[in-house]
């Protein structure tokens, strides 16, 4: 049983174009989040997003339908990720650039980060604090970052990270564990503790 991206993957082989058009409008807004955590610029994020849509494009004959098509498109973004970053030596995590994601994007990328990290009610508020968290994203190790970005920005499951970081499932475990430690760490140094450790 194929999922819907198998299925526009397929319709895509056989030649129809406005699978491809579906595929872009499900996942465009995703990479393009993903590629903006990493690099802090909107429109590289934006260029990075279509490059990686049309590169799917390209290599769409390469895609064997086996329900894996996020962790497929994202092993993709993350290659092309590393390969920009190579050739942008300078710091470009530097200059942070302001959100523009629709509500509707903030708020379930939101939701996914507050399951996972202590959200304080009044300490601070929640849009605030999903700024604080990808601030300090960037001062852990990329591996890590990566994974929780992909597992909680992303939303894939842990097996499909694996398979987009090229890694296995006990590396994938371990490094979102620290990813997680590591921003809990950092938000505990900012005064933002978690409330079933500090009860």
């Amino acid at each position: 049983m194929h999922d819907e991206d198998d299925e526009l993957m397929l319709r895509l082989q056989g030649g129809d174009e406005a699978a491809f058009e579906q595929l872009v409008s499900r996942h465009q807004s995703p990479l393009i989040g993903f590629f903006h955590r990493q690099l802090r610029d909107w429109q590289l994020a934006e260029d990075l997003s279509q490059e990686t849509l049309l590169r799917i494009h390209g290599t769409a004959w390469d895609y064997l339908p086996r329900g894996i098509f996020k962790a497929w498109m994202y092993r993709i973004a993350r290659n092309l990720l590393i390969d920009t970053t190579r050739r942008r030596a300078h710091d470009c995590l530097v200059h942070a650039a302001k959100g523009r994601h629709s509500d509707d994007d903030r708020e379930e990328m939101i939701s996914r980060l507050s399951g996972e990290l202590p959200l304080p009610d009044e300490q601070i508020e929640r849009r605030e604090f999903a700024q604080v968290v990808d601030g300090l994203l960037q001062h852990i190790p990329e591996d890590q970052r990566l994974t929780f970005i992909l597992h909680i920005y992303a939303g894939l499951s842990l097996p499909e990270v694996a398979e987009a970081m090229e890694s296995n499932l006990p590396t994938t475990k371990s490094r979102l564990r620290l990813a997680r430690e590591k921003l809990r760490e950092k938000l505990a140094a900012r005064g933002i503790v978690d409330p079933s450790i500090a009860g």
